[in-house]
């Protein structure tokens, strides 16, 4: 850390330690930086015609989290390519450690540039920090104290990034709290704007309601947002979250809905209810008026726009609770679907609802691909959804029409006690799937013989079936769930995908191996008014907070809970001890995954064609299927690893970080962070990652440089963003 971030970090914790809110710290070369003269030498904007900036990923800027509003995670740079990736060296880093009262060790955050300014959140307080985009200098940062607000937040993890607004004259960031509350900021001094709101805050809890409208309370009220809002001329657009549903203490719980602010005064301009009232559409599809006693159905990842027409994408998220939905018979507008409203008024345009009724947790978790294709000759504004299903959804964007048909086919009806089932699902005709969908025989482990036969031993004590089939009332003599994949985590997850718009191509990330089995049971007495909840008979009941939970900076924690941010890195884990036999209702088989790799994949889809072109395993083989005691001197094929991680797409290559950690031959204990050439799939380049990928990765220019920077966090290494760029000689 250099002299000036040691100064600026001193203060931040002289404030913290005397208990005062909010905070902004200003570096003492902040003024120096931002003089005109510095902007225009570090500037990738362009001016338009009336004078004002044009942040844009053309121009060598990040000025959105997704890079611009399409979703794309798309940049035109070519500095770094296939010759020279692993030269790479790190330019600077940048610890969290100090954004809070104890490290954050899930780091999930996307930083922006604009101007030559980083700006990112980080740290367990959700702090908002500004660097020097060529040398990692701290300039500013600014946090909020919540306490109890933060402390029974849902989403306590420091965010995944934030917002950049600019008229020409007047540049802010916009940032979402832990505690919900939406916040505007100087982009020169980190300071509040006085006239956003009150005091530079507006207070999104309130006009949150649960029931037939009641007001949730301000302090206690289960809803926040860890992704970030999306700005779009004057417009802030706002989603939202909830704690995990596999185990809430109601159906009655908060509602979702997406709201629009302006975002000079920080007036609400729309609101949309992702749950419909009476009188609005879709609610003649919550029956027996049970719109009025169930909630979430929030919009907690990104939300796409298309500023040339208008319109807004939100991708929405399941009804409480997510296993279970007894309380609420219907179809369950809008739960699972992608909805198109008008920019300027919130009006639904269309909708798809991609599960009906949902109960698997199928949530919308990525952000809506916007592209413009040619299919049989024909142009078309399309927006293209990949999803936790492993389905690439392909639709025009103006009238919500499929690119190519999707089918209702019937599937299996379920025997849960009160539970209501739709008859059919959505199965799209193109593009295929491109992850794992059922745990089917097909699909099991096939090292040797014997590991295969493990594995169907232990098949047996779960429901199983093709994609959709529901889950069971757990039964310990069988089934004690139905097994399913990418329901919770698999599939496409929140890093979401991309698109390369001069080649219309979509590459898609994939956990191929997030086994997830689903068993009911009754809550325990006094618990929960919902009838079943997610576990398993006969082992102790767990509440599923949902990660990040607990996290918040002012959050009370036990000593033995924290983790020892001075502790070196873990050893390789020893190969689990073989057990005697195949383990009932287990997912593993001696230690390693029930199903056959690839674990993790990236694959990339032609929108033109509705065609897969390749996939690959990404991801080293995980050590504890190199160094088996069963699998010892097999010729394994890179297996690829689980886990959610984004990518960031440039002129020649795909880049992406390994989601876990590897002991092999070529580097120490650590990850890689991996190129790919974008028109075949091989890997042409890797540099070492002390930690998992934890954030999605972006790039930027400045002063004729090109840098790449991520997150990287997990086990015992806190959060830390690192940019790498190529050396001064090349």
């Amino acid at each position: 850390m250099s002299r000036r971030q040691s100064r600026s970090v001193s203060a931040l914790l002289l404030v913290i330690a005397l208990g005062c809110a909010p905070i902004s710290v200003l570096g003492q070369s902040a003024a120096k930086s931002r003089t005109p003269r510095a902007i225009k030498k570090n500037a990738g904007a362009s001016r338009t015609a009336n004078g004002t900036w044009s942040a844009s990923t053309k121009n060598g800027e990040w000025p959105h989290y997704t890079g611009d509003l399409t979703g794309a995670r798309y940049s035109p740079l070519d500095q770094i390519n296939a010759e020279n990736f692993n030269k790479l060296e790190v330019a600077w880093r940048f610890k969290t450690d100090s954004l809070g009262t104890r490290p954050e060790y899930k780091l999930e955050g996307t930083p922006l540039m604009v101007k030559g300014m980083i700006y990112a959140t980080a740290g367990t307080r959700r702090s908002v920090v500004a660097l020097k985009a060529d040398t990692g200098e701290l300039v500013w940062v600014h946090a909020e104290f919540e306490g109890k607000r933060a402390i029974n937040a849902p989403r306590q993890l420091s965010g995944r990034g934030l917002s950049y607004w600019t008229d020409g004259k007047e540049e802010r960031i916009i940032y979402v709290t832990t505690g919900y509350r939406l916040i505007a900021l100087d982009a020169k001094t980190g300071t509040r704007i006085a006239s956003f709101g009150k005091d530079g805050i507006v207070d999104l809890k309130v006009g949150v309601v649960h029931g037939a409208g009641q007001q949730i309370d301000l302090e206690t009220g289960d809803i926040g947002l860890h992704s970030t809002p999306a700005i779009v001329k004057d417009v802030v657009l706002v989603g939202s979250a909830h704690k995990e549903g596999m185990t809430v203490a109601t159906h009655d719980n908060a509602k979702g809905l997406a709201r629009a602010f302006d975002v000079r005064t920080g007036k609400l301009l729309w609101t949309f209810n992702t749950i419909p009232r009476p009188g609005e559409f879709g609610n003649d599809t919550w029956l027996n008026n049970s719109w009025a006693i169930n909630g979430n159905t929030g919009v907690w990842t990104q939300i796409s726009v298309d500023e040339e027409l208008g319109l807004v994408y939100l991708p929405v998220e399941s009804p409480t609770s997510d296993f279970y939905g007894g309380h609420r018979p219907g179809n369950n507008l809008f739960g699972e679907s992608l909805v198109c409203v008008d920019l300027k008024t919130g009006q639904r345009k269309w909708h798809f609802q991609i599960v009906h009724h949902p109960i698997w947790d199928y949530d919308l978790s990525s952000a809506p691909l916007l592209a413009d294709i040619n299919v049989d000759g024909k142009a078309i504004k399309a927006v293209a959804l990949p999803t936790k299903e492993g389905f690439l959804y392909v639709f025009d964007r103006v009238t919500g029409k499929p690119v190519w048909p999707i089918e209702e086919r019937p599937v299996p009806k379920g025997d849960v006690p009160g539970e209501w089932y739709s008859p059919t699902q959505p199965f799209p005709a193109k593009p295929p799937a491109y992850a794992r969908q059922a745990v089917t025989p097909d699909e099991l482990m096939d090292f040797t013989p014997e590991l295969r036969a493990q594995a169907l031993k232990n098949l047996e004590a779960f429901k199983t079936g093709p994609m959709f089939v529901p889950p069971v009332v757990s039964k310990i003599g069988g089934p004690v769930a139905t097994l399913t994949v990418a329901t919770l985590n698999g599939g496409t997850n929140w890093p979401g995908a991309g698109y390369d718009p001069e080649t219309h191509t979509a590459y898609l990330p994939a956990s191929n191996s997030a086994v997830a089995p689903i068993g009911l049971i009754e809550p325990p007495e006094g618990f929960s008014d919902i009838k079943y909840v997610s576990g398993r008979a006969g082992q102790p009941f767990r509440v599923s907070e949902g990660p990040g939970y607990g996290s918040a900076a002012d959050y009370p924690q036990e000593p033995r809970r924290r983790p020892a941010a001075a502790a070196p890195p873990p050893a390789a884990p020893a190969t689990p001890a073989p057990p005697a036999g195949a383990v009932a209702g287990s997912t593993f088989v001696q230690g390693l995954p029930i199903v056959k790799p690839p674990y993790g994949t990236l694959s990339a889809i032609n929108l033109d064609k509705g065609e897969l072109m390749w996939q690959v395993a990404h991801g080293d083989t995980p050590d504890v299927i190199r160094n088996h005691a069963l699998l010892k001197g097999m010729n394994i094929p890179k297996t690829g690893q689980g886990g959610a991680v984004g990518l960031v797409i440039t002129k020649t290559l795909v880049i992406m970080g390994d989601p876990q950690v590897t002991t092999t031959p070529d580097h120490p204990r650590g990850a890689m962070l991996r190129a790919y050439d974008k028109a075949t799939g091989k890997q042409v380049g890797a540099i070492y990652l002390p930690a998992p990928q934890s954030g999605s990765p972006m790039t930027y220019s400045v002063n004729g440089k090109q840098y790449i920077i991520v997150a990287v966090s997990g086990g015992a290494y806190s959060g830390e963003y690192i940019a790498f760029a190529l050396p001064a000689t090349e």
